[in-house]
């Protein structure tokens, strides 16, 4: 058996924006006080809402760097790929917090449209545009991290759920102040809810995606297999598997069949320089075998069923 391991342990992604997220968790903390007390302060319920998921922020964020602090552990015997799964994990509890948060916050605004209490719509205003400026602070500190990172892209897509909540919040600030209409509060919370429940949905499914090691969203294994076929002195390829360690870090193995010509320390240069080119994996594993190993293995299996 020939192996080529391209140890792309290195960092995670996450990792290399570790600033990134302390900024922002700074910026949550601080939107998160004023929220708290400009919505008790006005008997705002869409404050209160667009706080309680800036609370899952700072909730997540902190997870998050918590998670990377991890995965920076050195791997072991016992944990080979070391702690980068925690960063996946952290995602899940995130997703559901935030599916918590909109249970709370749908079945509040419910109440509310039956029962509309008086809102200090003025203050109301003010509170939900400095938080709506946070906010745009913030996407632009994570926008470019979001791309390489499913933590940093929970964080991108909370902060801009938060911007919409803030976008509702002033909207109804506005309307109760023209008109009188308290339900409007109750109808900016019912949005900020139903706003929440996608995207923790999305990010749920791609956290569950990783962790039940499916192939990674982009990659299509067809295409990985043309590859390797295509690569010199390669007649077949059974046995291939591709799946996600963590954000940033796919990894690929494969059994691959030689022909009589094929040159092994040229194969393994090809397929691990090809993986890495065209489809971002570095960690590539491959066990080059003769076409007589693969009948034996054939027959191997046979037995053992």
């Amino acid at each position: 058996m020939t192996v080529r391991d391209d140890h792309g342990h290195g960092h995670s992604a996450a990792g290399q924006d570790r600033r990134s997220l302390v900024i922002v968790l700074g910026i949550s903390i601080a939107t998160l006080v004023i929220q708290v007390v400009g919505g008790v302060a006005t008997n705002s319920l869409a404050l209160l809402a667009d706080a309680g998921h800036v609370f899952t922020d700072v909730v997540g964020i902190t997870l998050a760097l918590g998670a990377i602090w991890m995965a920076a552990r050195p791997a072991t015997d016992a944990r080979t790929f070391g702690w980068y799964r925690a960063e996946i994990l952290a995602a899940a509890l995130n997703a559901v917090l935030l599916l918590g948060v909109a249970v709370y916050v749908l079945w509040e605004a419910w109440q509310r449209w039956n029962e509309p209490p008086e809102v200090a719509s003025g203050l109301m205003l003010l509170v939900a545009l400095v938080g709506g400026g946070a906010n745009l602070v913030a996407l632009r500190v994570l926008h470019g991290p979001q791309r390489r990172s499913l933590n940093m892209r929970g964080a991108y897509l909370e902060v801009l759920g938060d911007l919409l909540g803030s976008v509702a919040v002033i909207v109804a600030a506005v309307v109760i102040a023209l008109t009188g209409l308290s339900q409007a509060d109750a109808i900016a919370s019912a949005l900020i809810g139903l706003m929440i429940l996608p995207r923790t949905w999305a990010l749920l499914r791609d956290a569950t995606d990783v962790l039940l090691e499916a192939t990674p969203r982009g990659v299509r294994l067809d295409e990985v297999r043309d590859h390797i076929l295509q690569a010199p002195g390669v007649v077949a390829v059974h046995d291939l598997h591709v799946w996600t360690i963590t954000s940033g870090m796919n990894v690929v193995s494969a059994h691959v069949v030689m022909g009589p010509d094929g040159d092994p320390a040229v194969l393994l240069d090809h397929l691990g320089d090809c993986l890495s080119d065209d489809f971002d994996i570095d960690h590539s594993t491959f066990q080059l075998e003769t076409p007589e190993h693969m009948l034996w293995e054939g027959r191997a299996d046979r037995v053992r069923l």
